[in-house]
């Protein structure tokens, strides 16, 4: 139950009567639990030989009562109510379980392979007929992180990429870190992709504006993300069918044409290079893995997946990189010398159709890769909804942006907001992206980072998980180290750059570090009304305090296996360093009313009430069996959503998926 402090503030919930609550399953309904006990078991006014306890709340002294947690109280002093049984088809979002492997490996192949349309060019510009090695070396490095995001995947399969995997494993300002940085990923990747794909469109059509045309695009993308992830997924297999046909057909008339003019490929063999062997491909394979941009988005929508989808939407995208990019660089220097290749890097495979196959099929590959641009926007859109909508759930974002839409229940204010903010940008620019294309190569370069060391956390601190994926530990090592000298590489290669990166991270991160801190700023700013004048004071510190006391309002539920007093210091720990709260829930689930647990984490918790005094505790009693549909319903009784929910890390034969769950969180060994 509840406690006061002196320390603790008037407006907590420790306000509320303390209780003690219990629930009870009916013989034979396993996961179906129907009454809730709940019981005084102290007096609800502080003991008679009680001293009245000083407190300061603005700086005023007042007098409050204080009573601990009591412990264990005796059964027989419980009474009963019903509690409703969940409705399944509620317990997940509507859209989860929607893609077959078709539509989630045509989201993320959009934005994977609309890449090759500039790193061929300009991998050929650093490393020359060295190219085709260094994009085959990232396709090798591709492989590893196959294996490194499956293995996260399948171990926690909710969305969120990187900041999912940190937030369970981590701390929640570390996964924020991820968060920022997939978030400005997809910013970037929206309006360079936009921008590039009316450019190709304009090409073909003179008539057509380029900066009006990027906003009515993104308008349009905004637009077919309300609607849904089904509808956005229809149109991105049209997409992904098109262009890989487009591709394959490319492949076939540039071989053809190097067959009948070998001359052009023997020149460019020749050719000097511009570094030496070892620092060519070194720079070769550092520009190359931006060919690879995309493979991380499938990480974000996981839970839009059907089972087992995952896996193969994994595979299919490094197949596609790994057979696709190489044999596009080869046919490419087949038609084109290599001075040729570095005058037209931005349109290389346009000009490769059009000396080719004549006019006309440039015209058409021009019109595949405004076509395939397009669906890189559309998984920025994807991505970016599926993983807002976490970072809103866990408080990270406005949780305004959770509303949703009662004709396709979507939560349309995201995919507004972030073209909003896409549009802003982009006038803010003038319509010149460049300085947005470096920062997309860093960002997507430290997502990837980030996810080699948050799977290597993940094998360590949560290994008892069960997963279909184990990556080894060499090939954590080996991607780690891959990506790490790509990262570096670019930045030796273009240290300008990096100050455009940090710039646009530190205002992607401001927002996420306002909301994670608001209360630390709330309470400096009620400090600073504090010492003017009293007109100040009246009017903000009443209002202050309460909009401090709302978001510390938010209860969370820790599920304890056991008594064990060192797994209940750090989830309480856990809560009070990363939780905007001040009121925890330990729930017990047990099968037997005079289970000797009962007793003994009551006991344990009455300790951690005294250690964290900033901190109200109750203890929650569940009879049954511990399950997705108990979770739910205790979420439901409690009025605490299940994001909002901590176990600790399960074993190897546990007995559900962690997806089923509806978000509950790791936060212990």
């Amino acid at each position: 139950t509840g406690a006061w402090h002196p320390r603790r503030n008037r407006q907590t919930p420790s306000r509320i009567p303390p209780t003690l609550v219990a629930s009870s399953l009916r013989p034979g309904q396993s996961g179906q639990a129907t009454s809730f006990t709940q019981i005084e078991h102290v007096d609800t006014q502080a003991p008679a030989n009680a001293q009245p306890a000083l407190i300061y709340i603005d700086g005023r002294a007042v007098d409050m009562q204080r009573y601990e947690f009591p412990g264990f109280v005796d059964p027989s002093r419980l009474r009963f109510e019903t509690l409703e049984p969940v409705d399944k088809s509620t317990l997940h979002h509507p859209s989860r379980g929607c893609l077959n492997e078709i539509y989630a490996t045509a989201i993320c192949g959009n934005d994977l392979t609309s890449s090759v349309l500039y790193t061929i060019g300009v991998t050929a510009t650093m490393s020359g007929q060295l190219a085709p090695i260094c994009l085959f070396l990232v396709g090798l490095v591709l492989y590893l992180f196959k294996s490194v995001y499956g293995e996260a995947g399948t171990a926690i399969p909710l969305n969120g990429g990187a900041y999912n995997l940190l937030l369970n494993t981590t701390s929640k300002s570390i996964a924020s870190l991820a968060a920022c940085l997939t978030i400005l990923s997809y910013i970037a990747t929206a309006v360079v992709s936009a921008t590039e794909c009316v450019t190709y469109a304009s090409n073909l059509c003179p008539w057509i504006d380029v900066y009006w045309g990027t906003i009515i695009l993104l308008f349009i993308f905004c637009v077919l993300s309300i609607l849904g992830i089904t509808e956005s997924a229809v149109v991105a297999v049209g997409i992904f069918i098109v262009h890989m046909g487009s591709m394959v057909f490319l492949i076939f008339v540039a071989g053809v044409y190097t067959l009948q003019n070998p001359s052009i490929f023997a020149e460019n063999l020749r050719s000097p290079l511009k570094y030496d062997w070892p620092l060519s491909i070194l720079f070769g394979f550092c520009v190359a893995m931006l060919g690879v941009t995309g493979f991380e988005t499938s990480a974000n929508y996981i839970e839009e997946q059907q089972k087992g989808v995952f896996p193969k939407t994994l595979f299919n995208s490094w197949l596609v990189v790994f057979i696709l990019n190489p044999i596009l660089s080869v046919v490419c220097m087949g038609v084109l010398s290599l001075p040729t290749l570095e005058a037209h890097h931005r349109d290389v495979l346009a000009k490769t159709a059009y000396d080719a196959g004549g006019k006309y099929f440039g015209l058409w590959i021009s019109a595949d890769a405004a076509l395939v641009l397009a669906g890189s926007v559309l998984t920025a859109f994807v991505g970016v909804t599926g993983l807002v909508r976490r970072l809103a759930l866990d408080r990270l974002l406005p949780q305004v942006l959770l509303a949703e839409n009662r004709f396709r229940r979507t939560n349309h204010l995201i995919p507004i907001t972030f073209f909003i903010l896409c549009v802003i940008l982009f006038m803010a620019l003038g319509g010149r992206v460049r300085s947005l294309a470096s920062v997309y190569t860093l960002s997507f370069l430290g997502v990837m980072t980030l996810f080699a060391l948050g799977n290597m956390i993940l094998k360590y601190k949560r290994g008892r998980i069960r997963r279909s994926i184990r990556a080894t530990w060499p090939t954590c090592f080996a991607a780690l180290a891959a990506v790490l000298v790509a990262l570096v590489g670019n930045v030796v290669m273009a240290p300008g750059n990096l100050i455009y990166f940090l710039v646009y991270f530190a205002l992607v991160a401001g927002v996420t570090l306002i909301m994670f801190e608001r209360i630390r700023i709330l309470k400096y700013f009620l400090y600073f009304v504090s010492q003017g004048p009293q007109h100040l004071q009246d009017r903000f510190a009443g209002v202050t305090q309460m909009a401090m006391d709302k978001i510390r309002s938010q209860k969370v539920v820790f599920f304890a296996k056991n008594d064990n007093l060192e797994v209940l210091n750090k989830a309480v720990s856990y809560v009070q360093q990363n939780e905007l709260t001040k009121w925890l829930k330990v729930c017990y689930v047990y099968r037997d009313l005079n289970d000797p647990m009962i007793r003994a984490i009551a006991e344990n918790l009455r300790v951690i009430d005294r250690c964290f005094p900033k901190i109200v505790v109750d203890l929650v009693l569940v009879q049954g069996t511990f399950s997705p549909e108990v979770v739910a319903q205790v979420s439901a009784r409690l009025g605490v959503p299940r994001n909002f929910m901590f176990i600790a890390c399960p074993g190897d034969r546990f007995p559900h998926d962690l997806a089923d769950f509806g978000g509950v969180r790791l936060i212990t060994h």
